[in-house]
């Protein structure tokens, strides 16, 4: 059965943060002060800080994982790391331990016991800027995912397969981007195809739909094609939804509507649990 290949230092997968960048997401997330492009920088921004936490051992940070993000919108598609990041697109988990922009002090509420709160400060890494401007050139995206991944796939048979998780609030600006979206999928190892989980951003409140297993209750035609281009749940990541209360079945796909800032943790956090570390 596919998507079951061990993650270990010899077979790394890799996952590629794909997050629009167009003007749009600068509107405010439903019910917050924060725009939808910082809620996502912050959300990203913290999965990374996790991932590097689930690869550290007591010999140091393990390379399970290569990690790429690329951002959309008035500049095209481009690597969206900076500094020591820069040179190449994919890095090891460990080269993005080592290389944050910067690290911020962030205030945080613990339980102090009593059944109150105290606030506490806490080291935050920045890898990710937010940014909102220009179109939405959606396939220059996808386009720049699969040229990375192609090759990657290519000299990683043996891996699980990467994933890709695209994160966009607004329909694409460059022409129709399923067909991109269908060769990205094709792309595979000896493990399975290439995942492409799809995030709709909200800055309106509504109902959420998370994972559907079809497009029935999806509003329009632009939620639909999103659908299309979206992988079918593998079996574990089905495991991790259902464990976080959500309603999935065996014909689920990887795309959440109308996502608000709950939905929008829970997207991030279950498309990197990959297969089991070694």
């Amino acid at each position: 059965m596919p998507y079951q290949a061990a993650i270990q230092r010899s077979d790394p997968t890799a996952l590629i943060f794909l997050v629009d960048q167009s003007g749009s997401m600068a509107d405010r997330m439903a019910g917050s002060e924060r725009t939808k492009a910082q809620f996502v920088s912050d959300v990203l921004n913290r999965t990374l800080m996790n991932l590097v936490t689930r690869c550290t051992k007591s010999d140091g940070v393990r390379d399970y994982f290569e990690i790429g993000v690329i951002g959309y919108g008035g500049s095209g598609a481009q690597n969206s790391f900076h500094g020591g990041l820069s040179s190449s697109l994919l890095h090891p988990i460990s080269q993005i331990e080592a290389n944050p922009l910067r690290v911020e002090d962030r205030r945080r509420k613990v339980d102090d016991g009593a059944g109150g709160f105290l606030e506490q400060s806490v080291k935050f890494p920045i890898w990710f800027e937010p940014k909102a401007d220009g179109g939405t050139p959606m396939c220059a995206g996808i386009t720049t995912a699969a040229e990375a991944l192609a090759g990657w796939c290519d000299a990683h048979q043996q891996s699980y397969p990467p994933t890709v998780l695209h994160v966009t609030d607004g329909e694409s600006t460059d022409g129709d981007p399923e067909a991109l979206a269908d060769t990205l999928r094709q792309f595979h190892t000896n493990d399975g195809n290439v995942l492409l989980l799809n995030l709709h951003v909200s800055a309106q409140n509504g109902q959420p739909v998370q994972f559907p297993s079809s497009d029935g209750a999806l509003p329009d035609q632009y939620a639909k094609l999103l659908f299309r281009m979206s992988s079918e749940l593998p079996k574990h990541l089905i495991s991790v939804a259902q464990e976080k209360g959500i309603a999935v079945s065996f014909e689920s796909r990887g795309f959440m509507f109308n996502a608000e800032a709950g939905e929008i943790v829970n997207f991030f956090d279950i498309g990197t649990r990959a297969s089991q570390l070694r």
